[in-house]
């Protein structure tokens, strides 16, 4: 990653950058390794949390460090070729305050393939700000939008988002999103849910407002019902078996109570975690840094 990242950008005219890698909370020879690095080019910056506060608190701490005119966050998996952000660039200075990368292609399961595609597309559907369909966190962005992104003080980020609702130019660049360059995904299957459903409790409030058009469709479901059961009375002055048509009833009208006590706990628990004011995240260590000014994580802005 590193290889990569310093041989694309020492490429670049007239380009002065930093590069801080986010060590969030790794328990192998991550930091070890980040360490010397950093000792042998000093345009390297580490950030090291105190424990693993997820990927998105840890995007936002390399943000926060961050001293340039612009910003371009980037997974060290290699997924996201760093080969982009020349590309990135040239459209920076055109302009353009966010460029945003789009997978045109993914060398990943068919499961994530699909997966991915249902819930982008969901979600623009769904959000109250249009994120862009296939674009994930890999991205450029200008310093006034970092400083806008950086101004929003909650807790459960989701950072695309975040970046689209400031507004401003934003244009995209394809690219194909390769397979690891190594290691594995902890992303599992209960990782990518809470992801999506942070996604769309934190960007629409369509969820809430669906228990009101199910109960609209339950009542009018009991007044066929009773239109129903009134017509078979009077035509053969039999009464319609209530057994089967109660049970089911019963099932769909607690089923769906249970549903909405869940999406209502999604908010609830969301503004629970707002009033708490706890740290977005805690460092362990900063090396690379020209002074100690940088913020530790209990500001009261992002990183709290």
């Amino acid at each position: 990653m590193h290889r990569r990242l310093v041989a694309v950008l020492d490429r670049v005219p007239d380009l002065d950058f930093e590069l801080i890698y986010v060590d969030d909370g790794s328990r192998d020879g991550t930091l070890t390794l980040l360490r010397g690095l950093q000792r042998a080019d000093g345009r390297v910056r580490i950030v090291a949390l105190s424990r693993n506060f997820g990927h998105q608190a840890a995007l936002t701490a390399g943000v926060q460090h961050a001293a340039g005119d612009a910003v371009v966050p980037i997974d060290a998996d290699l997924q996201d070729p760093p080969e982009v952000i020349p590309e990135m660039l040239d459209l920076w200075r055109r302009g353009a305050k966010v460029v945003y990368g789009v997978r045109s292609r993914r060398d990943e399961t068919r499961f994530k393939r699909w997966t991915a595609y249902a819930f982008y597309r969901l979600l623009e559907r769904l959000s109250d700000g249009r994120v862009p369909v296939d674009a994930g966190d890999f991205r450029l962005m200008d310093r006034t939008v970092a400083d806008v992104f950086l101004s929003m003080p909650e807790r459960d980020r989701f950072v695309r988002g975040m970046v689209a609702w400031t507004g401003f130019r934003q244009e995209a660049v394809s690219f194909r999103r390769a397979a690891r360059a190594a290691g594995e995904t902890r992303y599992r299957i209960g990782k990518m849910m809470a992801f999506a459903v942070d996604g769309i409790v934190s960007f629409s409030a369509a969820p809430l407002r669906l228990p009101t058009w199910l109960g609209l469709l339950s009542v009018g479901l009991a007044a066929a019902g009773v239109v129903h059961a009134v017509t078979v009375r009077f035509s053969t002055g039999a009464w319609v078996s209530g057994e089967t048509a109660l049970l089911i009833a019963v099932l769909f009208t607690g089923g769906a109570q249970l549903l909405f006590l869940g999406i209502l706990g999604e908010y609830v628990g969301r503004i629970y975690g707002e009033v708490k004011r706890r740290p977005l995240y805690v460092i362990k260590e900063r090396l690379g840094f020209a002074s100690d000014d940088r913020p530790a994580g209990g500001d009261e802005t992002a990183g709290e």
